[in-house]
């Protein structure tokens, strides 16, 4: 059941690059949506199917495949794989239909996105390290393409720059599993199996370092995080879309599945630095936000920044820092896609993106005043406004990292006014104002254009009014996750009540 969700993409791209060039551009297209429907279609047929009451992994699959290798085809879904599959499959679904239809090579585009979704399933599915580790490098190779081919003007830089940090981060995380499984003298890359290892702590602790610099790379942590404000300025946005909504999750996944699921003892050790590096990377984030006037790079700092409440509820590691810290991720993986949607939009009609040229864009007549009003609702959800899914999962964080990192939590929470800040100077210069005469005949906004950020909105306010829907599914898996004793467990889950009788 689980295999549906990686192999159908890839015969969907098969099938796309046996087109004819001469009509790809709208088969292409046509033909991609179907398989990425079809997907989201069953995906959410496989989250009927879920069973809440369980913690463990449910539809497992498993094959042997190179055995030398201790290589098998394992997969199996919980309920920290389940809401990123789910934004996976919504999001790569809107990113095509956002596709622009006039691009260049349309063939190798939509292949690539059929091929970059299943790599990144792959990759929450997982049971087997390697496995992971294969796709992780999947994933890695359509998006360098996508920025490399259709990119910005710095476009070979910034592809560059993020083949070579991305093959970093490999390394060291495939360091790490050879490590673990060697040292452990099991020989075995079974996640399972290798969960509480028994070895040194002072091992454990290399291996977990080794871990966390190698996921902290694709978070991406400060100062490792340099790579993701020129890749999302050069890159197209479907492609920018993606980065952040979905592929920025697979740092975060790792340091939750495979940093804090095989070495929960070790873990305690590390997380008072890290709760640290989560300040670091809320306020730096924040503060250079601030500075930026490319509306491009005032996104993808934030994103760096709100990264970092995931390592603070990470760093936590109680059962409800954890529910906190998936519900951030999937509160991120939506208002991230909506801004870079939207910036899209503002680029593509105005030729711009600099906010200090931008000015009235809410202009009723002229201007863009749907674009702008989506916009004010995107960040007023990054600010935490109460009623949006930003403000459920912030709250999350917050309530569970306070009694653990006090100090840590409450500079983390001076982000959420620097927030404000940035993105209200953006909203402010690039939508208020007098319309320049320069932008006084905008080209006309078709529904292709809004649809995926109304999509997007109204996803964002129904999990704001609604947090059950997000956070049922994930309550026992980050209960197993979290290191507390049994006393700590039930108070944990009684914290974690009124979130389950929110309906």
């Amino acid at each position: 059941m689980l295999s549906v969700l990686i192999w159908l993409p890839v015969i969907g791209a098969l099938i796309i690059s046996c087109l004819p060039q001469e009509r790809a551009a709208v088969r292409g297209r046509q033909v991609a949506l179907m398989f990425a429907t079809i997907v989201l279609v069953w995906t959410g047929w496989l989250v009927l199917q879920f069973d809440a009451s369980v913690a463990g992994f449910q539809f497992q699959e498993s094959l042997p495949w190179i055995q030398q290798l201790g290589l098998r085809y394992q997969l199996g879904m919980d309920g920290l794989s389940l809401p990123l599959i789910v934004l996976n499959s919504l999001l790569v679904w809107l990113a095509i239909y956002s596709s622009d239809t006039n691009l260049n090579r349309p063939r190798l585009w939509y292949c690539l996105m059929l091929l970059l979704e299943a790599g990144v399933a792959g990759a929450f599915l997982a049971e087997n390290l390697l496995l992971f580790f294969l796709f992780y490098e999947v994933e890695l190779i359509p998006l360098y393409l996508m920025v490399a081919i259709w990119g910005g003007a710095r476009r070979g830089y910034a592809a560059t720059k993020f083949l070579i940090y991305t093959a970093l981060s490999g390394i060291l995380i495939l360091a790490a599993f050879f490590g673990l499984a060697l040292l452990s003298g099991t020989g075995s890359f079974d996640y399972t199996v290798l969960q509480n290892p028994a070895l040194p702590i002072g091992t454990q602790l290399v291996l977990l370092i080794t871990l966390m610099i190698g996921f902290g790379i694709k978070i991406p942590v400060v100062p490792l995080h340099t790579w993701l404000p020129d890749t999302h300025v050069e890159a197209p946005t479907p492609a920018s879309v993606l980065l952040a909504g979905v592929l920025l999750k697979l740092g975060t996944y790792g340091i939750l599945r495979f940093g804090l699921g095989l070495f929960p003892e070790t873990w305690q050790i590390i997380a008072p630095g890290l709760a640290w590096l989560a300040v670091v990377n809320v306020l730096y984030g924040s503060f250079v936000a601030i500075a930026q006037t490319d509306m491009k790079k005032i996104v993808a700092y934030s994103s760096v920044g709100h990264m970092g409440y995931i390592l603070l509820a990470a760093a936590a590691a109680t059962p409800l820092s954890i529910a906190g810290a998936i519900a951030q991720m999937v509160s991120h993986g939506l208002i991230s896609a909506l801004l870079f949607f939207l910036v899209g939009v503002v680029y593509a009609k105005t030729g711009t993106r600099d906010v200090t040229v931008l000015r009235g864009l809410l202009n009723p007549e002229r201007g863009l005043p749907l674009i702008g009003t989506l916009m004010i609702a995107g960040v007023m959800a990054s600010a935490g406004i109460p009623g949006m899914v930003g403000f459920v999962a912030e709250y999350i964080v917050y309530r569970s990292s306070l009694p653990i990192f006090p100090v840590q939590t409450l500079l983390c929470m001076v982000g959420v006014g620097l927030t404000a800040v940035y993105f209200l100077n953006l909203v402010n210069r690039a939508f208020f104002g007098r319309l320049p005469d320069a932008l006084a005949n905008l080209p006309a906004i078709y529904w292709k254009d809004r649809i995926p950020s109304i999509v997007v909105v109204v996803l964002v306010i129904f999990l704001g009014l609604q947090p059950n829907w997000m956070t049922r599914w994930s309550e026992l898996t980050s209960l197993s996750l979290g290191t507390l004793d049994d006393r700590a467990m039930i108070a944990a889950s009684l914290a974690l009540r009124p979130l389950r009788s929110a309906d």
